[in-house]
């Protein structure tokens, strides 16, 4: 359809005088009004007319493309009503000529991206809440990706501070000796709670996990081997839960990381003059709407803000990116907004291509577990559970489905991360398994189930796709409905990744299913007219190509049954 819309805008522009861009040529806000239209509103001011007049002058000046059967002005509107075979023929080529890139371009050729994403804490397993940070993360990074960026993933583990200190005391007092050569991250989330409810009865243990920490800090050997411990338990397990969700990184670089670039980046900060002593803490001031960054606290430790910075200099000299995007929940919008300030008050003009991708926090019955308190849902427990209910479904509707239990967790998973992501990312999230396991409605097991349908109508034809067929024949108005939305994808891929928005890409792809579904309720794919049918299993085969290709974009599987 982008292709449709520059052409339309070229002709506009001769018939206008004037520039017009392709996305300037929108969908009407009725199917009945046409296939592509120009709104004249914003002219009428420069052109001192109304823009009723403008569509009408422009109607009648216009010399359209080919593809365009009819050019009408409807008011403030100029609309364009597409050949139906020129639609067909040119949505169903390029699907299948491009196969799996179809609804990718090269948009962001040239381009670095690095993502910050999912990012937990170590010695605490992936709760729940993780996978938002997870999944639109690595959504994001697929997006880019199918826009022709060069994508950097990082994991920026949570692998330093007095946590840490805090494990090594309850592991000391309350562990039994070998404990950590057989430990799981279980364990030391075990552990992590006990220290709480000691502290709680006996706060001095605070002082102890400070010390401990500060042990850590100066390189004592005990505190480090206990600390890699924690870690390699911790990504030993985080590996596993990646693996079921089929989330990857390009990079694995905590905190830790940087903590011999700290004296450097303090330098820097005072040599560019924006940092200063108050009250023996070095801060940088922001001005009235927010409040100092501190640097470096009295006593000599430093805080997140100062290994962001130094993180954020070291992403910038090694990758040298174009765009810095930071998935974390809205919580941290203050904690970002000071650190692009403290950036740009250094004097780094790159610090304006750095962006933070706040989301709204996921609730299960209506609350979000801590770990300290003993709570957590563990995300691990809620993919196997999806997998479970899915497998007694299928059981009840489909009990001969082979691969039943690969099935199972291709719709399970997915539908748990379709979930997370068909609302805007801002909004709160509560978890419900009547809405999640939805086969009919807004959920992920129902996309899938539309290119189940599609496979099954393949397969009922058993033939290839004719290349030859009359595809001038598809006139139908849920024909050309769903070839409108076919031919939209890359569009939306690059809207979605100019706004940081997945959720733009699931609603496509419910459009499409919905779209999909009532042109197979009302018309007969395979019939005794050769020519119809020929041209039908193309369409059903485009619209395949296309769900499957939007949820691998989504992180999905495509299942065939189901």
């Amino acid at each position: 359809m982008k292709t449709f819309k520059a052409r339309i805008a070229e002709a506009l522009a001769d018939a206008l005088a004037r520039p017009v861009a392709w996305s300037d040529v929108v969908y009407p806000p009725k199917a009945s009004m046409g296939d592509l239209s120009f709104p004249c509103f914003p002219l009428a001011r420069e052109l001192k007319k109304s823009p009723a007049a403008i569509a009408g002058e422009a109607a009648a000046s216009l010399a359209p493309p080919a593809f365009v059967s009819r050019v009408e002005a409807q008011g403030p509107y100029l609309n364009f009503h597409l050949d139906p075979g020129e639609l067909a023929r040119t949505v169903l080529a390029d699907i299948e000529t491009r196969g799996e890139r179809y609804g990718h371009s090269d948009v962001g050729a040239g381009k670095t991206v690095v993502i910050d994403y999912s990012s937990p804490n170590i010695s605490k397993a992936l709760a729940f809440h993780h996978i938002r940070s997870t999944m639109i993360g690595q959504v994001l990074a697929n997006l880019h990706r199918a826009a022709g960026w060069t994508v950097e993933g990082i994991n920026h583990l949570g692998d330093w501070g007095t946590t840490f200190g805090k494990l090594m005391v309850s592991v000391a007092t309350r562990a039994p000796a070998g404990f950590l050569d057989a430990a799981s991250l279980a364990d030391l989330n075990d552990m992590y709670v006990a220290f709480h409810k000691a502290a709680e009865e006996d706060p001095s243990l605070e002082d102890e996990a400070r010390a401990w920490f500060k042990r850590l800090e100066d390189g004592d050997g005990e505190a480090r081997t206990t600390w890699e411990r924690f870690r390699d338990i911790s990504l030993a397990d985080f590996d596993r839960v990646y693996e079921k969700l089929g989330v990857s990184f390009d990079h694995v670089i905590g905190e830790s990381f940087f903590i011999d670039k700290l004296d450097e980046t303090i330098r820097l900060a005072l040599e560019a003059g924006i940092a200063e002593t108050s009250e023996g803490a070095l801060v940088v001031p922001l001005g009235d709407d927010m409040p100092p960054a501190l640097l470096r606290k009295s006593d000599g430790a430093t805080l997140y803000v100062t290994r962001d910075l130094a993180a954020a200099l070291y992403r910038q000299e090694r990758f040298g990116f174009h765009r810095a995007l930071y998935v974390t929940d809205a919580g941290q919008s203050l904690h970002f907004r000071q650190l692009f300030s403290v950036l740009a008050r250094m004097g780094y003009d790159w610090a304006a291509t750095m962006e933070h991708v706040p989301f709204g926090v996921l609730l299960m019955g209506g609350q979000r577990g801590k770990t300290r308190e003993g709570n957590v849902i563990l995300l691990e427990e809620v993919l196997d559970e999806a997998v479970r209910r899915t497998r007694a479904i299928m059981e009840q509707k489909n009990p001969d489905l082979p691969d039943k239990e690969a099935v199972a967790r291709q719709v399970g998973v997915g539908a748990v991360i379709f979930n997370d992501l068909k609302n805007k990312r801002v909004k709160d999230v509560n978890f419900s398994w009547d809405e999640v396991l939805n086969f009919e409605g807004d959920a992920g097991p129902y996309v899938q189930y539309a290119h189940v349908r599609v496979h099954g109508i393949l397969r009922k034809h058993g033939g290839g796709l004719d290349p030859d067929a009359p595809l001038e024949r598809l006139v139908e108005p849920e024909e050309k409905a769903l070839l409108l939305l076919l031919g939209r994808i890359g569009e939306v891929v690059e809207k979605a990744v100019e706004v940081l928005e997945p959720s733009l890409v699931a609603q496509y792809l419910l459009d499409v299913s919905a779209a999909f579904h009532r042109f197979h309720h009302r018309l007969r794919v395979i019939g005794n007219d050769p020519g119809i049918t020929a041209a039908r299993v193309r369409l059903v085969h485009g619209a395949g190509a296309v769900l499957k290709n939007g949820l691998a974009l989504l992180n999905m599987d495509a299942p065939e049954k189901m």
